[in-house]
């Protein structure tokens, strides 16, 4: 996950992923404009291990957390410098999440990436749906769908750590844990979603599981 090099920047061609473009509009009488950016939809999935009472998260490199550690002014070199800017500051902790890129039922496309990415195979009846909103509202606005559900270690059928070129890291956190990294002053790379998704495991769950 972190032999990186090679590390450059270069303009955006087309992408099946990212669609930057200019929103023009009148509000109130006067002419405006705002450039955005069209992405897929997506789902997040809380995965609590209740053999053994422990979070499910994932840890990935994040090219967006990795470009934003890299001082302006070394943005602009030839190659970045990964001694200077060592891989490990675009990794990231994450719940369970994923696109929705296909044409299937989001409680579908959550079982999918639970499997793929944890390695657990559950039931569509075990998925929760805890909220829907509204991600990234400042340049993308993409609609996000969070689940909750409980696993065992009897439903641990794959390995996780993702498909085809995805490196993905399984790991877990007791609510002990969870609830440090909660009440950290430091820089966590984790998005807000994450950090709301195990803000309401604590007030919603976890008292059932404290030993």
């Amino acid at each position: 996950m972190e032999d990186l090099k090679d590390v450059y920047l270069s303009p955006l061609p087309e992408s099946p992923y990212v669609k930057p473009f200019r929103f023009n509009y009148t509000q109130n009488g006067k002419e405006k404009t705002w450039d955005l950016l069209e992405v897929h939809d997506s789902v997040a999935i809380i995965v609590f291990n209740v053999t053994r009472r422990v979070m499910i998260f994932v840890k990935q490199f994040r090219p967006a957390i990795y470009y934003n550690s890299i001082k302006p002014e070394d943005r602009k070199a030839s190659k970045i410098d990964t001694n200077k800017y060592p891989a490990s500051l675009g990794v990231a902790l994450e719940i369970c999440a994923g696109i929705i890129d296909k044409n299937l039922p989001i409680e579908e496309i959550a079982k999918e990436e639970v499997l793929e990415e944890c390695g657990y195979n559950v039931e569509l009846s075990n998925l929760e749906k805890v909220i829907a909103y509204r991600s990234g509202v400042g340049v993308q606005g993409a609609l996000q769908t969070m689940f909750y559900c409980e696993v065992t270690d009897d439903m641990k059928t794959e390995q996780g750590g993702g498909v085809d070129d995805e490196i993905i890291e399984v790991i877990e956190k007791t609510i002990p844990e969870v609830e440090e990294m909660l009440r950290s002053q430091d820089i966590l790379s984790s998005p807000p979603s994450c950090l709301f998704a195990l803000m309401w495991f604590i007030h919603n769950k976890a008292d059932k599981f404290r030993k």
